[in-house]
């Protein structure tokens, strides 16, 4: 026999040999759920809030700690490395190369480090960064979002270094600290450090877990356009006696927002949803397949109806792939007890638009300042916050299956979703890496992500460790 080809087989069989008796299947799959719990509890008491710039590279470092004490080669990467500028925070970055398989596939984790604020404190059951255990819940900003679910990525790899020393595929995490404000720098460090962050396949940062205990596999995210209108009126706010004569910037907000939208939540801006394309036969399918009780949805929420009184797959598709236009603050004038007669002298409002693919936020933020001059609100300063646009993964992706069968394999089964309602940088992503995102984690759906009282349940916790397990291993075997 030609020594090139039995060298060849005897790689191919170390290759599948190492990948066997690395297997969960061989392996007892025993979760070190005390440590999974301190661990995030750690992550938990570091207030790292972005919006207030706040223990950021602090909560980094520890992260980087608790790589390094799993065995993953860490760093923490800044965008200017001669200075290190604190105006923009670091990323940590985590890999660690299969020994048995290094020519195998690679899957990069992608998660962030920072939270929303804890406000309103009064509303909170216990101190929102403590990591309070009650039963099978962990309490804290970050349980779910995005601390929980970065850390099951992590108990995920030293499960395999614990039990074999190696992990079957490839390894990589990029974990960065401004997600809660719109991911602002990601797409700078994606484009810095391409080569660095070369993978095949991006596990996305959460996933959520239905009434049913199973598991959503989402393909895609919503875009966003934050934008901030802001009407003046007076040098200073006046006696309301003089509303005769000075005209109410907050009126002018008012008559503004109007012509946005109808009563039927349709955009009513010029060539809004001009780029949107229909679903096709195959995501219509999928969209009337996914499970939605509007029943406990309703329930949780407070509500007893849906806004123009929607149901069934219309549900579905307005969550998955309609556009949105909501208003998140609005500001003028005296709000304090009893009464003030005033006329204000300045109005504010904030406003999210969700996007769907093919609309370019930088687009859309253009149509709505022609729409606000051609409807005579020229005196109104549109300020754009934020812009970030829709990603979304085919559903005939290759890695599709592999995701779907691991999720099954510990949950029994899954859903597969064309798109998240919500928004992050997927988009980046998939276009600077070349790479496919899937979504997937063991956030419940009612996990009061973003207020008052979010927590984590640890049995989800410990399932979302297995699965991602799974996906490592079967990432492994599978012939793509």
């Amino acid at each position: 026999m030609d020594i090139n080809i039995l060298k060849n087989l005897v790689f191919i069989l170390k290759k599948y040999l190492s990948t066997y008796l690395m297997s969960s299947e061989n392996l007892t799959m025993d979760i070190d759920t005390p440590g999974l719990i301190k661990d995030l509890q750690k992550l938990i008491k570091i207030p790292s809030v972005s919006a207030r710039k706040q223990n950021l590279e602090e909560c980094a470092k520890e992260i980087v700690q608790m790589m390094k004490e799993i065995g993953i080669n860490s760093e923490l990467i800044y965008l200017d490395n001669d200075d290190k500028k604190k105006s923009i925070p670091p990323l940590v970055y985590g890999e660690v190369k299969s020994k048995s398989n290094p020519n195998g596939k690679t899957v990069l984790f992608y998660n962030h480090y920072d939270v929303q604020p804890e406000e309103p404190i009064d509303l909170w059951k216990y101190d929102p960064f403590e990591g309070k255990v009650d039963g099978n819940l962990i309490y804290g900003r970050g349980a779910s979002d995005d601390k929980g679910e970065l850390i099951t990525r992590l108990k995920a790899v030293e499960y395999f270094i614990k039990n074999y020393g190696d992990v079957p595929s490839n390894i990589k995490f990029v974990v960065e600290g401004e997600e809660e404000i719109g991911s602002n720098n990601i797409s700078k460090y994606l484009e810095a450090y391409n080569s660095k962050f070369n993978t095949d396949l991006v596990i996305w940062e959460f996933g959520y877990v239905d009434q049913e205990q199973k598991p959503i596999i989402s393909l895609g995210m919503k875009g966003l356009l934050y934008v901030e209108l802001t009407a003046q009126g007076a040098s200073r706010d006046v006696h309301s006696s003089l509303a005769v004569l000075i005209e109410n910037p907050a009126w002018r907000i008012v008559q503004a927002l109007s012509t946005l939208m109808d009563r039927r939540g349709r955009i009513l801006i010029k060539d809004w949803y001009k780029e949107i394309k229909e679903l096709s036969d195959e995501e219509n399918a999928v969209v009337e397949s996914e499970p939605f009780d509007e029943k406990s949805f309703k329930k949780e929420y407070g509500i007893n109806r849906f806004i123009n009184d929607l149901k069934g797959k219309s549900v579905k598709k307005a969550l998955i792939c309609e556009p949105t236009c909501n208003i998140s603050g609005l500001n003028s004038g005296y709000s304090g007890q009893g009464a003030k007669t005033i006329t204000p002298s300045k109005a504010m409002v904030k406003i999210d638009f969700r996007l769907v693919p093919n609309m370019d936020p930088l687009v859309q933020f253009k149509r709505l300042e022609n729409h606000l001059k051609d409807n005579g609100f020229e005196d109104i300063k549109v300020t754009k916050i934020h812009g970030e646009a829709a990603g979304r993964t085919e559903l005939s992706n290759q890695y599709v299956k592999v995701i779907q069968k691991s999720a099954n394999e510990v949950f029994g089964d899954s859903i597969i979703s064309i798109s998240s309602a919500g928004t992050g940088p997927m988009y980046d992503f998939i276009e600077i890496l070349k790479a496919p995102c899937i979504s997937i984690g063991g956030t419940y759906v009612f996990s009061k992500i973003h207020s008052p009282n979010e927590f984590a349940r640890i049995d989800l916790l410990e399932k979302t460790t297995k699965c991602m397990i799974r996906i490592i291993e079967n990432l492994a075997k599978s012939v793509l």
